[in-house]
């Protein structure tokens, strides 16, 4: 039988006028980023939590890898997502805190994605005071959100309220799209964002009474006295001082807003419960540290409370992705914008570089890349999502993106933070700082300039200050150099500056 072979020229004109056409199989793998809000590792059983058991989020850790060393620069909320979506620190993509507006305009991950035939979406929690650009779908919260019946802006200008439980509500949205409102002939990349277990830690009315048997053990920094830290003495952060009674911890908070916009069955329960919480620590007349503790056992109660909605709705996703058969070809990401405390050196909130907000939890499953059980112990920060979506999509990653994807075969010496918020709400002073394996020097500036200096193996609660000290002079010496070096190298010219002035 004679062959008729299609010269090359007039295949491709043909394929061109679209007289011929072919559609191969697409093998980019799927990428979807559960990310929450203020979730520290002490509340993730996969990194070792005495508080709680989170078996959803395990499930990443067991059938893929967890991250030992992942790291926020700069913690906060809001510049901690735009770093996600630009790969940039937060002096290149312009969004230092959370009172300034993010440029949603700006190159992102999700520009390169849509325009390589990517369906990119954003369900949930946002908070870039922006209109989210770059997603063929989104659908998010304003501002924080509300933990109950939140309200959504929608694409089309609609604010659209959806009765039930935040994590619930979300994970539902989230669901709906991943199952009937997707093109199922192209790969996705979705980002699900969840408002918990953001302050005021409102947990769902069927988790209330999960910890009320429970006496937490407090954090043997609990009542740290920051001798040697001027930076932490100043701070407006801690459980015993700074936590609200009403508004934090529910006393008598019958009348507050967040109760105000629930329906009847959920303001029943929630009543029935905190009303009890109310009564009874009215009759206790509680001073001095017996006041502090009960604060610190109300908090967790609270926070970790949200935390369960947070693992089972983790569970809800994995199950479709296992069942629908997408699990195999999809990069499944959980992490949060930072790490948060848990009553350690007395606080709760982020923001510093100590190592509980300096953290961030990351666990991952792709099965194509990762094998079960994975722990990976390099050092690795929030400017390599956007260059690990790219680069896993089969884009090149562009140059002026800060990070390197978590597969990179030549992993951190160390991880560069800046912290601008200041003066503002807990008052954490303006700070900069490298992070090795073992060490971290912080500069301190904008209300007196000072440095600190940290053995982390032996002293992992940074409680001694060593720098100045002369046993630590050699060390002292090379991490200036090397914050001086990644400084130039993120062109970071404000820190630079600091720097400058002070003759390094």
């Amino acid at each position: 039988m004679k062959k008729t072979i299609l010269p090359l020229f007039l295949f491709m004109c043909l394929l061109g006028t679209g007289f011929l056409s072919f559609k191969p199989k697409d093998k980019r793998p799927n990428i979807i980023i559960l990310f929450s809000d203020d979730h520290a590792l002490q509340g993730i059983s996969a990194y070792g939590s005495p508080y709680i058991k989170t078996p959803n989020i395990d499930r990443l850790a067991k059938e893929g890898a967890l991250y030992q060393n992942m790291f926020c620069t700069n913690s906060l909320c809001a510049p901690s997502r735009a770093t996600l979506l630009t790969g940039k620190f937060s002096h290149k993509n312009g969004h230092r805190d959370n009172s300034t507006q993010f440029d949603a305009g700006q190159s992102m991950y999700p520009k390169y994605l849509q325009a390589a035939g990517y369906q990119t979406s954003w369900i949930g929690k946002w908070h870039l005071q922006a209109t989210p650009q770059y997603f063929d779908y989104w659908s998010v919260v304003p501002g924080q959100g509300a933990y109950y019946n939140p309200d959504f802006h929608e694409m089309g200008g609609k604010t659209v309220r959806h009765e039930g439980y935040a994590t619930d509500v979300i994970t539902n949205k989230a669901l709906k799209w991943l199952s009937s409102d997707r093109d199922d002939s192209k790969p996705f990349c979705l980002v699900i964002g969840h408002k918990c277990p953001h302050r005021n830690w409102l947990p769902d009315t069927g988790d209330l009474r999960a910890f009320d048997n429970v006496k937490f053990q407090l954090p043997k920094t609990f009542y740290d006295t920051y001798e040697g830290r001027i930076a932490a003495k100043r701070q407006d952060m801690t459980v015993t001082k700074t936590m609200r009674l009403k508004e934090d911890l529910k006393v008598g908070a019958e009348n507050d807003e967040f109760v105000k916009r629930m329906n009847p069955a959920q303001r029943k329960a929630w009543l029935a419960y905190y009303d009890q919480v109310t009564d009874d620590f009215k009759k206790q007349n509680l001073t001095g540290r017996a006041l502090d503790e009960w604060k610190y056992q109300r908090y967790m109660q609270d926070y970790l409370g949200t935390l369960r909605s947070l693992d089972r709705n983790v569970g809800r996703v994995l199950d479709y992705l296992d069942k629908t058969g997408l699990a195999e070809n999809t990069l499944v990401i959980y992490s949060s914008d930072q790490g948060f405390y848990l009553g350690e050196h007395g606080w709760f909130d982020k923001r510093f570089m100590y190592e509980e907000s300096h953290h961030m939890p990351m666990l991952i499953r792709y099965p194509k890349r990762i094998k079960p059980g994975t722990i990976d112990r390099a050092i690795h920060n929030n400017t390599d999502f956007a260059p690990t979506i790219l680069q896993e999509a089969g884009i090149t990653v562009p140059k002026d993106m800060q990070g390197q994807s978590f597969f990179s075969k030549t992993p951190r010496k160390s991880t560069y933070y800046h912290y601008y918020e200041y003066p503002a709400e807990h008052s954490v002073q303006a700070h900069f700082g490298i992070r090795t394996d073992r060490y971290k020097l912080i500069r301190f500036y904008n209300d007196g300039e000072y440095w600190e200096l940290y053995d982390l193996k032996t002293d992992p609660d940074e409680l001694k200050n060593q720098y100045g000290n002369p046993a630590y002079k050699a060390i002292q010496k090379q991490l200036l150099i090397d914050l001086k070096k990644v400084i130039n190298q993120y062109e970071d010219t404000e820190a630079r500056e600091i720097l400058r002035k002070e003759g390094i």
